[in-house]
């Protein structure tokens, strides 16, 4: 299920799956993340470890194409200048 929710002026369209993923990369604080810790992180052990890759999709569909940043071989971390948008739209979920 989407939920549509305005952070500052953008308004984002994130399922369950893509918030807790992008709760996931705002944790890390700036530090790549492999697909497995990932998966750890947003408590998504369950899925397939492509699975996050299709997630990312929708998220980087949500803040930017820039929003998270691949870091061939290694994994992902949320670009700095989205920070603030991922915090306030998380944050407005309690």
């Amino acid at each position: 299920m989407h939920e549509e929710h305005t952070a500052g002026a953008v308004e984002l369209q994130l399922g369950q799956r893509e918030r807790a993923v992008l709760g996931a990369l705002v944790s890390s604080g700036g530090r790549v993340v492999d697909r497995d810790q990932l998966r750890r992180d947003a408590g998504l052990d369950e899925l397939s470890p492509r699975r996050c890759d299709a997630i990312l999709v929708g998220i980087r569909r949500a803040l930017g194409p820039g929003s998270v940043v691949t870091v061939r071989r290694r994994g992902w971390r949320l670009h700095p200048d989205v920070l603030a948008v991922a915090l306030a739209f998380l944050s407005s979920f309690g």
